[in-house]
């Protein structure tokens, strides 16, 4: 019987104390990775989602047929950018949103095991954008973190926190994109109790 392996488990990047933001150095690590834009209540996003994982789950299978290593599919992630970051913390404007939706890969996933699942899924009645999925790697490096509980629209107070106030205190500035992980199901957990990882990477200033 092959060992399951739980990334989140392993990775100290994927640790997170409710309302509680810490520094982290996060190291480079592969995605599958789709990009849209816009009000995620819609069905882009929705597509975007139900591209990801048969794609996901279709390495995993191959990852314990072939190498015998098994592992537990990483939750649904997403970078979030605006031209004004104000839309994420003061006037919530999804429409004017960015995105690029993911899933973790292990590092021994290789870029051919990945067009091997894709072809095996669009071999049948394939997601609505298969032929938009790619690996890619993510470098953040430092990063501040903290876990959100609770409703997507209430996370501007924690993220005004982790960008105004904890950021500079550290003497670090903001770069790169906003990074959420999704750590509940989406489609079952009621909003009150969705845990976020919600994730800023910054520079020194």
């Amino acid at each position: 019987m092959h060992t399951k392996i739980d990334l989140k488990r392993e990775l100290d990047c994927y640790r997170a104390r409710r309302y509680t933001p810490r520094i982290v150095e996060v190291p480079d690590l592969r995605y599958l990775m789709i990009d849209g834009h816009g009000d995620p209540n819609t069905r882009a996003f929705a597509d975007a989602v139900s591209t990801l994982f048969p794609v996901a789950y279709a390495v995993k299978f191959a990852s314990r047929r072939e190498l015998g290593r098994d592992y537990v599919v990483m939750p649904l992630e997403g970078l979030w950018w605006s031209d004004d970051m104000a839309t994420f913390t003061v006037d919530r404007d999804k429409s004017r949103w960015d995105w690029t939706l993911m899933t973790m890969l292990p590092d021994w996933i290789t870029d051919g095991m990945v067009a091997d699942a894709v072809a095996r899924a669009g071999a049948k009645q394939g997601p609505a954008r298969l032929d938009d999925l790619r690996p890619g790697t993510l470098s953040e490096g430092l990063c501040v973190q903290a876990l959100h509980v609770g409703p997507f629209d209430d996370e501007g107070p924690l993220l005004r926190r982790m960008h105004e106030e904890v950021a500079p205190d550290h003497g670090l500035e903001l770069t790169g994109k906003h990074h959420e992980i999704y750590l509940s199901d989406l489609r079952r957990v009621e909003p009150a109790r969705l845990r976020t990882i919600l994730r800023q990477p910054v520079r020194p200033r």
